[in-house]
């Protein structure tokens, strides 16, 4: 099995990655998080249940380990990285201190401290093995490196799209009074399954009753007429997402919902339109709120207007175990690259429900949406 992306791709990566480590001053670093190690190594299973590590010295060879029985996995899989497998009778933090042994190991050491793929144990067993190491957190280093997409990783965004879409279509086809959540949701699993992979998370499906719950998925609830359908789900093409939501309405829509939709619709394109290289992502959720304030919607506020997306692991897409938004109070500079799940979000406003969100990335020429599905009022 070939890799996804050439060599130099991955060369590239491991290089941005040791060009930091010099500027801090380590001599190591190890890698715990799933999302991380499958951007350096281009390891792609479900065995990230159990933890790995990837060691990455300041020069010379990387080491990958994790379950002896991923052995045949990781032959196929990664190419530029030693393997060294634990059986079931011993634990990944053995054979990493059987590996940190065996070298002449710097004073510093930069470990993933908040990475969902290190447990508090595994932690304290490195700790407590090489006590004359000084232990720097090194979270987010890798995952900022990721942020800019390569030329090779947007095509497979774009992809991605086209699978969300074809998911989207399909959900949507599937909706009428009497279908259940569960058979919507088979209706866009089946297509999200015969176009590309499996998805960091979801499909969300949520049905009128249950529209608040933030992350859950479908049930067994059938619809009836007058009911809402919230639809975010998105289409993974080697492990990289372009997430989409909609809102779809079973038989008729309330009152409120067109005038919701054109806010939302207005808000989503500023957003859209502030995104340019250098500006920083509190100016470009304020253009989003600016809308809804015109629109006298001055009393409500989101979280956040969207996220960065690329990358994602189960549980999520959001490729990592944190969210970076584009918040009223974050100082996060946009650059050229990045991609981000744009959120408008107009739920519960006293004056009628409705949103939408695609994934946009931010080219040299400007902004690219790049999911397509159909937007405004859809009644089924």
């Amino acid at each position: 099995m070939g890799t996804l992306f050439p060599p130099a791709e991955y060369e590239r990566r491991l290089e941005q990655v040791r060009r930091e480590l010099a500027r801090r001053d380590l001599g190591l670093a190890l890698i715990s998080s799933p999302d991380n190690i499958f951007y350096l190594t281009g390891l792609d299973h479900w065995g990230y249940f159990a933890p790995h590590m990837l060691m990455v010295p300041a020069a010379g060879e990387m080491v990958l380990v994790a379950r002896a029985m991923e052995k045949v996995t990781i032959a196929n899989h990664v190419h530029n990285a030693r393997f060294a497998g634990h059986s079931d009778s011993e634990t990944a933090a053995d054979v990493v201190v059987q590996e940190l042994s065996d070298l002449l190991l710097p004073d510093r050491v930069g470990i993933e401290k908040s990475s969902w793929g290190l447990s508090f144990g595994f932690g304290e067993q490195l700790t407590a093995a090489f006590p004359q190491i000084r232990w720097t957190d090194i979270s987010g280093l890798v995952d900022e490196i990721r942020l800019i997409k390569s030329g090779a990783e947007q095509d497979y965004m774009r992809a991605a799209a086209q699978v969300t879409d074809a998911a989207t279509a399909a959900g949507i086809e599937a909706i009428h009074a009497g279908v259940s959540e569960s058979e919507i949701a088979a209706a866009c699993l089946a297509m999200m399954t015969r176009e590309g992979t499996y998805p960091g998370f979801g499909p969300f499906i949520r049905s009128t009753a249950r529209l608040g719950e933030e992350h859950t998925t479908w049930s067994q609830n059938r619809l009836q007429d007058g009911d809402a359908v919230f639809f975010e789900l998105s289409g993974c093409v080697a492990r990289y997402h372009a997430p989409l939501g909609r809102l779809v309405h079973v038989g008729s829509a309330p009152a409120g919902t067109h005038e919701m939709a054109a806010i939302s619709s207005d808000a989503f394109d500023a957003v859209v339109g502030a995104l340019s290289d250098g500006v920083l992502a509190r100016d470009v959720y304020a253009a989003w709120q600016g809308v809804v304030d015109a629109a006298g919607l001055n009393h409500y506020r989101r979280h956040h207007c969207g996220y960065l997306v690329g990358i994602g692991v189960p549980p999520s897409w959001t490729g990592g175990n944190y969210v970076l938004g584009l918040r009223h109070d974050s100082d996060r500079v946009i650059r050229t690259g990045m991609s981000f799940h744009i959120l408008s979000w107009l739920m519960g406003t006293g004056r009628g429900d409705y949103f939408i969100s695609n994934t946009v990335l931010l080219t040299e020429a400007g902004p690219e949406v790049f999911t397509r599905s159909p937007t405004g009022v859809s009644i089924r």
